[in-house]
């Protein structure tokens, strides 16, 4: 029976019409992914009305395959500009922006591009044979697991962006999690921080800070006459020599892939998360000396942020199929489509449209390759942003930027704090602060806050509850284990040991 719906499904998908959707749906994401501010969640959002008269399966093959473009084609602009399209391509600009400067940008989009199509594709493969088993696992997070995961997401980025010296980026996601603390709180809706700015109310739009972490300090060091940057060679594509990395680091691929998928399961978290967990699991079983080319430029890096960040759509799609609860904020409009187009995901899903599941799968399959052509065609045209002057290039960037903030809510305000934030990263950039984990602060933030808040309201202001969960107890010693690892204790009982 299966193999049936299967057969149907690609049947449907390889129908002409349903293929221009796919190509065309694809394309649409990957060029929203690239452009600054416009985000895998607003891409589906726009789309989602577009399809409204659409037939079902059509329907179903266009919101895929732009989720799928979307969140990989934040790549591109986070490799040549060091500018992420999307959060969830934060992590790939460690190594992917190194890369490019010295002249390997093709390489690096074309390792990212083939990550990325493996990622979703590995995914896929969850999402048909593992939903049930992996959604039961999801089950047993609750408020406590969800604190702590932030937690050590945002210990983990910055970790492995201050380079060397872990307490600047801890205190810069720390940083982070107090402006996601401006506006309405999730519990009570009561105002904070906001000083009778009904513009802050409403919270601090993460695409505007995002942009002006990453987007300011490019733009700026374009007129620093002692900028090498300004200098980048035009990159060549090698695939010759991406196949061979792609199968050298294919163990990690597997592994980014496994992170990825059960990053996108838990409720709430989503594709940058995966994205920075699989970086850090490739950077910390990585040789010693291996470690240190991390940031600077190692195709490792690369590989292991975009198969994480991509297979988390995968991931994201299981609890909305099974518990019709979202893994992520794209999944969470992906969800509100399907109810659009009479499709009720959930515990009877399979009772009521057995077929669903597998054409979810055969499409996101489809998407996953329309992807991969598209990305490596449009690749050789975006590579040559290089040869243009950079004083020329971010005049342009710059008004990019401007319009992808306005558009979040089309209010000047929005661009206001995107200026704000560029001055902020410009202070943490002089002083060494990272400003990867202060936007995974802003990211985490609600998600912290309202977990704590509600933990302890279950608990009457009581911690001790964490202490008698499983999961909470494997969390705290990981996070234990990291600030430890930092004060010396390891490496004096070592060094004492020896003696």
């Amino acid at each position: 029976m299966a193999l049936a719906y299967l057969s149907a499904a690609l049947a449907v998908a390889l129908q002409p019409y349903n293929l221009l959707i796919l190509f065309l749906a694809t394309l649409a994401g990957l060029i929203m992914g690239m452009l600054p501010g416009l985000s895998a969640t607003m891409a589906i959002a726009l789309l989602t009305g577009l399809t409204y008269n659409f037939p079902k399966q059509s329907a179903l093959i266009a919101l895929l395959a732009i989720y799928v473009g979307s969140i990989s084609g934040g790549c591109q602009s986070a490799i040549l500009l060091n500018i992420p399209g999307t959060p969830a391509s934060a992590a790939t600009t460690l190594d992917g922006f190194p890369m490019a400067k010295r002249g390997e940008g093709g390489l690096a989009i074309f390792l990212a591009t083939t990550s990325s199509f493996l990622g979703t594709f590995i995914s896929v493969i969850f999402v048909l044979t593992l939903t049930p088993l992996l959604t039961s696992w999801a089950l047993h997070f609750a408020s406590w697991e969800f604190f702590l995961l932030s937690i050590f997401g945002i210990l983990i980025c910055g970790t492995i962006t201050a380079q060397g010296n872990p307490l600047k980026g801890w205190i810069s996601g720390i940083l982070g999690l107090m402006v996601a603390q401006i506006g309405l709180d999730t519990v009570n809706t009561i105002p904070r921080f906001c000083y009778g700015n009904v513009n802050l109310m409403s919270t601090i739009q993460l695409i505007p800070v995002m942009i002006g972490l990453f987007g300011f300090p490019e733009i700026i060091k374009a007129f620093n006459k002692d900028d090498a940057s300004n200098t980048i060679k035009i990159s060549k594509f090698e695939p010759e020599k991406g196949f061979r990395l792609i199968g050298k680091n294919f163990p990690a691929i597997i592994r980014s892939a496994l992170i990825g998928v059960g990053v996108g399961i838990i409720p709430g978290v989503g594709e940058d998360t995966g994205g920075w967990l699989s970086y850090w699991a490739s950077k910390s079983v990585s040789r010693p000396e291996e470690k240190e080319t991390f940031g600077t430029g190692n195709p490792l890096g690369v590989i292991s942020s975009e198969t994480g960040n991509n297979s988390c759509i995968g991931g994201a799609i299981i609890p909305v199929l099974s518990l019709a609860v979202p893994g992520s904020a794209p999944a969470a409009v992906l969800l509100a489509a399907f109810l659009m187009h009479g499709y009720r995901p959930g515990p009877l899903l399979m009772s009521e449209s057995p077929d669903f599941i597998y054409s979810i799968c055969i499409y996101l399959a489809c998407a996953s390759i329309a992807m991969w052509l598209l990305a490596l065609i449009i690749s050789h045209l975006t590579v040559r942003i290089l040869g243009i002057n950079k004083k020329i290039l971010m005049p342009v960037i710059y008004v990019l930027c401007v319009i992808g903030s306005y558009l979040i809510n089309y209010n000047l305000f929005d661009v206001k704090v995107m200026f704000v934030f560029g001055l902020v990263s410009i202070v943490l950039s002089s002083l060494d602060f990272p400003a990867a984990p202060f936007l995974l602060g802003v990211i985490l933030g609600p998600m912290t806050d309202s977990n704590l808040r509600r933990a302890l309201k279950l608990s009457d202001n009581s911690f001790i509850p964490m202490f008698h969960r499983p999961i909470c107890i494997f969390f705290l010693v990981l996070i234990a284990a990291m600030i430890l690892a930092q004060t010396g204790i390891f490496r004096k009982k070592t060094a004492a040991g020896n003696s």
